[in-house]
């Protein structure tokens, strides 16, 4: 195992723990008396402390794949291996963030993003379906370059949600919910991952036919 695939485990280690640790979170009320204020931004403190493992988690990400490609280290196992912690640190936390609405009094996402991130989750769901179609008959897809726009997307997006819109809401405290930035930057990504998804059926749907 070489050392771009090494970080990607690692990072597929800490998210485990990541979500792990949120879920024992849950059952203790942090966020009482523990908020930040930042801007106009009312932000709990561990929906910061979250903000910081998921930067950590996107780094990694561009490292791995960095040193793949400069080192010449690029393997099916990588590629199989990137996607997959990918969609666990994203997904992960669009669910968490879909819980937080719930479980705390304010919300920093909307309706209509609620619905973007579950589109973009079932998005995720067909092409790991796909993906894993293809490994049965030893096919590795890597992710294509709408993919990839799709995920730097997300990676913007979602730590200003988990800020609560900081820093934009130094600026956009009077602005309709609907088109506050972090929930625009969620609108982009969803759009994003619905053409890569599109894309991607339209490229390896012969994986899908039976052999004869």
């Amino acid at each position: 195992m070489n050392t771009p695939t090494k970080i990607t485990v690692s990072r597929i280690v800490m998210i485990v723990f990541m979500l792990i640790s949120l879920f024992v979170l849950s059952f203790i009320d942090l966020n009482n008396g523990t908020a930040l204020y930042l801007g106009n931004s009312n932000i709990y403190l561990v929906d910061f402390i979250v903000m910081i493992l998921f930067v950590i988690g996107s780094f990694t990400d561009f490292l791995d794949g960095y040193l793949a490609r400069k080192n010449n280290q690029v393997t099916d196992l990588g590629k199989f291996l990137d996607p997959i912690a990918d969609k666990m640190l994203v997904d992960g936390i669009l669910i968490y963030l879909l819980g937080s609405t719930i479980n705390t009094p304010h919300s920093s996402i909307t309706p209509i993003a609620i619905y973007c991130v579950i589109i973009m989750i079932i998005r995720d769901l067909i092409v790991d379906a796909i993906r894993l179609m293809a490994v049965r008959k030893n096919k590795v897809i890597a992710a294509n370059i709408f993919g990839k726009a799709k995920t730097v997307l997300q990676m913007i997006a979602i730590p200003a949600l988990l800020l609560n819109d900081w820093p934009f809401s130094y600026f956009s405290s009077s602005w309709n919910p609907l088109f506050k930035p972090s929930n625009i930057l969620l609108y982009l990504a969803t759009l994003m991952s619905l053409i890569s998804g599109i894309i991607y059926f339209v490229q390896n749907k012969n994986v899908l036919k039976e052999g004869k």
